[in-house]
């Protein structure tokens, strides 16, 4: 049973999908929010989709555990081998990250020339390319791989030269394509937004999937009325699988504040 004091869970590979977490909170400031973050597992980019799938479900039942009334895969590859199986079975609102930032894509691209980076599992699905395809003719979308920015990431690496050097080989031939609007398809990547700004330039549309999923599933809530109110503090807590420390030591990095202790959890146990 569904009520708006629940708190919405939000799953990933690893520390990424704290764009999502933090892309939730701004919007949803009075939320509750759970966390977890499959590092013993990462990284989902380079699996096959089955195997990636099999581990969508996993997370998405141990934060289904935690009494949530939503769940955000805060995961670009999970999003794009598992969400609608994982919608479908599931009793409460699941909403994966392509389809919101798709749409966010084509409504700011003026020229309909899109760029698009993100995993492996991500690129070679074309879920993101399949998804603007429906929404609009004429599209000229360029796609690329960029598999080492999840590490980098995850190392915390935010302002390093070898991050900018990777950044650049990866972009290269996406800026020279001359797109307007560039879509970060993994949620690790707007960790290093400022680098790829500066590698892109000023003139482009940079669309944070993160953000474009907050603003859906606010607008959800509201349309089912299980916004929760404000007469109570927030709630958070945060669950990994692996490496709880260095977890935390990124997000609190990332975040810019103190979080709640980290609490490691099994999920083959469940």
């Amino acid at each position: 049973m569904k009520n708006a004091e629940m708190p919405i869970g939000v799953f990933d590979s690893g520390v990424g999908g704290l764009t999502v977490f933090r892309a939730i909170e701004r919007k949803l400031p009075n939320e509750g929010l759970i966390y977890l973050g499959d590092t013993a597992r990462i990284p989902y980019g380079t699996r096959s989709a089955s195997t990636v799938q099999r581990y969508a479900f996993e997370d998405a039942a141990f934060i289904q555990g935690k009494n949530v009334k939503a769940i955000a895969i805060a995961c670009n590859t999970a999003s794009a081998v598992a969400s609608l199986a994982l919608a479908r079975d599931s009793s409460i609102p699941v909403l994966g990250v392509i389809e919101p930032g798709a749409r966010r894509a084509v409504e700011l691209s003026a020229s309909g020339r899109i760029g698009v980076i993100g995993t492996e599992a991500t690129i070679a699905s074309r879920a993101y390319e399949n998804a603007m395809f429906t929404m609009r003719n004429g599209l000229e979308i360029i796609s690329r791989a960029c598999p080492l920015l999840v590490p980098l990431a995850e190392e915390g690496w935010i302002d390093h030269h070898v991050t900018r050097q990777v950044v650049e080989e990866y972009l290269a031939e996406i800026r020279d394509a001359g797109v307007d609007t560039l879509v970060l398809g993994c949620t690790h990547y707007p960790i290093l937004r400022p680098v790829i700004e500066e590698v892109m330039g000023d003139r482009i549309n940079f669309v944070d999937s993160g953000e474009a999923v907050a603003e859906e599933l606010a607008a959800l809530l509201e349309s089912q009325g299980m916004l929760r109110s404000a007469s109570e503090q927030r709630t958070e807590r945060f669950f990994v699988t692996d490496a709880a420390a260095r977890f935390k030591r990124v997000a609190e990095l990332f975040l810019g504040r103190p979080i709640e202790p980290v609490e490691t959890v099994e999920l083959g146990a469940l």
